[in-house]
């Protein structure tokens, strides 16, 4: 079989992808009354109000969303919950996360076999800084994107697109490696290539292009694109 040509530039999502969230769930799990069953509801009501949004034409950092998504599921189980209480949570919690454990040697490799390596996250420029220095992250990184310029969340086509502008690369010649179905969905109907993180309880989109890659852990991802020429 041929070897596969490398793409020119790396997107890779933080969340989840570069960082564990585990410790920020126990929190989140904690303020929800111990109820762990609620996190998934969280998770999915932010993407869900963070994509409301964007549709509406309308933006709040990524952590705003996040908090307000907190309160209202607090709220549906009788917890009561402020607005600075949930957004000091929420933000906090995203800014103080490990990375995964075989991130740093995954992205030494990627470095080392000369890919250009971009992080692309729906958090703000300042919430993802805060990450990157807490996580020790800033030197393996070309350049780091934030979606707050454009204001329209991933999985958004337009995010992509300024995305690739940035770098001065075709669609074509983008990679995404990220951990969620709904990013590599976004990234692969923006015209892109993506790589899917397959952690503990993700799944890609049955309905949504197969991604040419599909690992356990970055390391393995990493693995096989060095591999390409």
């Amino acid at each position: 079989m041929e070897p596969k040509i490398k793409p020119k530039v790396l997107f890779f999502d933080v969340n989840e992808t570069l960082l564990d969230l585990t410790q920020m769930k126990k929190q989140v799990a904690e303020a929800l009354g111990g109820n762990d069953h609620l996190l998934p509801l969280w998770f999915t009501t932010m993407l869900q109000y963070s994509l409301v949004m964007s549709a509406s034409g309308r933006y709040e950092p990524f952590g705003h969303i996040g908090a307000a998504a907190l309160q209202m599921v607090a709220a549906n189980h009788d917890i009561k919950m402020t607005e600075e209480d949930a957004r000091n949570l929420v933000i906090n919690g995203l800014r103080n996360l490990p990375p995964h454990p075989e991130v740093k040697e995954a992205l030494s490799k990627l470095k080392e076999a000369g890919y250009t390596l971009v992080s692309l996250t729906n958090s703000s420029d300042e919430g993802v800084q805060h990450q990157f220095e807490n996580a020790g992250l800033n030197s393996y990184f070309d350049r780091r994107l934030s979606i707050e310029p454009v204001k329209k969340f991933k999985p958004f086509t337009d995010s992509y697109d300024w995305a690739a502008n940035q770098l001065h690369v075709q669609p074509k010649d983008c990679m995404l490696i990220a951990a969620h179905g709904w990013d590599v969905a976004g990234a692969l109907w923006a015209g892109w290539r993506a790589a899917f993180v397959s952690r503990p309880g993700q799944q890609l989109f049955p309905l949504a292009p197969q991604t040419e890659i599909n690992a356990p852990d970055l390391l393995k991802v990493a693995d096989l694109l060095v591999a390409y020429h």
